[in-house]
């Protein structure tokens, strides 16, 4: 697999709550350099990134984001906000409590909502599979394809665990056939990018893709 290949599917990702403009920058360049799939950022750099860089970047951000239990319409303002600062795609959290008291059945209405909100915009859901069990992200998979929304994702990254080979291949039997897989969260070595590509993930999220490819020795 080319380094070509794996840029063209990553979410290039930069969410530490710590992130200044000289990080969020370097980022940006990066992804313009490699030709990633998209920036991952905090919303409150999308319009800033989206006014320096205007139709260079296809910017990324979250909502609901990282603990996922914010209501469904202060997540809707978000999405809003996003939208209209110039963000192209949306990774929302789902309620993990809702997952847990077994209320899939709003769980799938909320990302229905944020479907409608995002329109034509792309819009990924994080199911924080570290704290399902096998019946909740199969009952998760059921809600984001239901839900209309265009991918489902393992991990926000700040949880307990991050992407597993197991997941994504529980994802593949149970997706509907127009949801997409983005695993993200602890992807550290080109074997990870590799794996999780040849398992069928349309997108990676990762904030190592460069220094991974680098390292590597694989660069064009």
């Amino acid at each position: 697999m080319t380094a070509e290949e794996i840029f063209g599917r990553v979410d290039h990702t930069q969410l530490k709550p710590y992130a200044d403009w000289q990080d969020i920058r370097k980022l940006c360049e990066e992804a313009i350099e490699y030709g990633t799939a998209s920036v991952c950022v905090p919303p409150s750099y999308v319009k800033r990134i989206h006014d320096t860089y205007k139709d260079r970047l296809n910017i990324c951000t979250v909502v609901g984001f990282p603990l996922g239990y914010s209501v469904t319409e202060a997540k809707k303002a978000e999405i809003c906000q996003a939208l209209a600062d110039g963000c192209s795609e949306i990774d929302m959290v789902v309620n993990i409590s809702d997952v847990k008291n077994g209320r899939y059945d709003k769980v799938e209405e909320e990302i229905r909502q944020l479907k409608e909100v995002c329109g034509d915009h792309i819009l990924k859901v994080i199911v924080e599979t570290c704290y399902l069990t096998e019946e909740e992200k199969i009952a998760m998979c059921r809600a984001v394809t239901n839900g209309g929304a265009d991918y489902i994702k393992t991990s926000t990254g700040f949880g307990t665990d991050g992407a597993r080979k197991e997941d994504v291949e529980l994802f593949q039997k149970h997706i509907g056939p127009n949801v997409k897989i983005k695993a993200s969260g602890g992807i550290s070595t080109l074997q990870d990018l590799e794996m999780f590509l040849e398992l069928g993930c349309d997108r990676i999220g990762t904030s190592r893709a460069v220094e991974i490819v680098q390292a590597a020795g694989a660069m064009m």
